[in-house]
């Protein structure tokens, strides 16, 4: 399984669904949508600043994780942005990788 970061914003009708919800009543729903794809949350976090909510999961692929992204963003309660994350090894297996790279005007 791979790790994705995901921010979201809640908007309009999503704001208020949190406010009558709470917010424990929506980790249990994050949660269970993750699961239903073969997932799991890591780590779920409300926040100040330029987004509501920061998950940490594990999902099998990068398909599983947009697939996500579309029906969230589809349903128009919240804005959603998923970041692939790396480890440190997976960055050491790439750093070995070489190509052939020609960078502009060189």
């Amino acid at each position: 399984m791979s790790k994705y970061l995901v921010q979201a914003n809640y908007v309009g009708e999503g704001l208020k669904g949190l406010l009558k919800e709470g917010g424990s009543s929506r980790r249990a729903a994050v949660e269970s949508l993750f699961g239903s794809v073969g997932g799991k949350v890591e780590a779920f976090y409300y926040a100040f600043g330029d987004a509501d909510l920061f998950i940490i999961a594990d999902l099998p692929d990068n398909i599983t994780a947009a697939a996500l992204s579309l029906i969230v963003n589809a349903a128009g309660t919240a804005a959603a942005k998923v970041t692939v994350l790396l480890t440190p090894e997976e960055i050491d297996a790439a750093a070995k990788k070489s190509a052939s790279y020609r960078p502009p005007g060189a």
